[in-house]
């Protein structure tokens, strides 16, 4: 891997909740499309995970869990830094240093993430859930990243992160790089299967809303014919009038590597019922490879992995933060 020639990316996912086919098509198969033509850096982001209460044991496999779910979708170690969010401490130092320098009350006000997690009991939720896109600034600022691949739904962070960069340096000089975001126009929001107006979510207590990457195939399989579709049987794209089957064509679109263009002209005379059983052994035949691939990692192999390139990359945050430090005022 080389540092020099190539533009930095950054992204990262929780290690909580089951991760479903959304995260894979919304982001991480992005980030594999891009590996070949960046510097590229993945985090499992642990310190995001614990802004809500986890269970210690579980969370290491959560670690574990999502790194092996890196190597299966394709994430080459080779071309990429896959490394743990904690241990490399300049990301909770940089977070507290943009909390006191330049980020304001009002602009975590504004993020709606924020309000849909926490609910009507925004009160009593942990401080770290509020500041959380902070700490997502400082993930990203860390590594002088160019661009940052995302779903979506954290476009409003990225955002945060280029103003919160923008103000530092208008403060106190030129210090960080002002990221760009990426997100992948086609299937960057797969939604619930039994309420396709939601977002399919890892977290969902609802089995049948989502489809795991570790489901049993069989049982995924049968999620899909159970989907949540549309009463006049037409199998055309239209999120807003047909949010059921557009879901579903996105995610057969994606898995099939064709359009859904040309998806609907091979199902213009046939209904649902054949749709759906199409998808669903393509669903199970994608399924059952990619589970192929996850298991054929050792829990020993993945810690290695993460420290092995925790190490490579502890000296470039360093580097930043003590450049943020010496700004500021805190080294003599």
């Amino acid at each position: 891997m080389t540092t020099q020639s190539k533009p930095t990316i950054f992204s990262g996912v929780q290690p909580s909740g089951n991760l479903t086919i959304g995260n894979y098509i919304g982001a991480i198969s992005k980030w594999v499309e891009l590996q070949d033509q960046y510097t590229s850096i993945f985090c499992v982001v642990d310190l995001h995970a614990i802004t809500i209460q986890q269970d210690a044991k579980e969370l290491n496999s959560r670690i574990i869990e999502i790194t092996k779910h890196y190597l299966a979708s394709g994430i080459d170690p080779k071309k990429s830094y896959i490394f743990l969010q904690s241990d490399i401490s300049a990301h909770a130092e940089l977070a507290w240093l943009l909390n006191c320098c330049t980020c304001r009350i009002s602009d975590l006000k504004k993020m709606t993430q924020f309000k849909d997690k926490a609910g009507a009991k925004q009160e009593n939720v942990s401080v770290g859930l509020f500041d959380y896109p902070v700490l997502m600034a400082a993930d990203i600022l860390l590594y002088n990243t160019d661009q940052v691949p995302v779903g979506d739904d954290q476009v409003q962070h990225v955002e945060l992160c280029r103003d919160l960069a923008k103000r530092f340096n208008h403060q106190y000089g030129d210090t960080f790089k002002v990221p760009e975001v990426i997100i992948r126009q086609e299937g960057a929001r797969i939604m619930a299967l039994d309420d396709p107006t939601k977002k399919m979510s890892k977290s969902s207590s609802v089995a049948a809303s989502y489809i795991g990457l570790l489901d049993d195939p069989i049982i995924a399989a049968k999620k899909i014919t159970s989907a949540t579709t549309d009463s006049d049987k037409l199998i055309k794209f239209n999120k807003a009038k047909k949010p059921g089957i557009s879901n579903l064509l996105t995610i057969y679109s994606f898995l099939a590597n064709t359009s859904i263009k040309d998806l609907e002209k091979k199902y213009q005379n046939k209904g649902y019922g054949d749709f759906k059983k199409d998808l669903s052994e393509l669903v199970k035949e994608f399924l059952t490879k990619y589970q192929a691939r996850y298991n054929s990692y050792s829990d020993a192999q993945i810690i290695s992995l993460l420290k092995t390139n925790s190490e490579k990359l502890r000296p470039i945050a360093q580097k930043t933060l003590q450049d943020v430090k010496k700004k500021i005022g805190l080294l003599l």
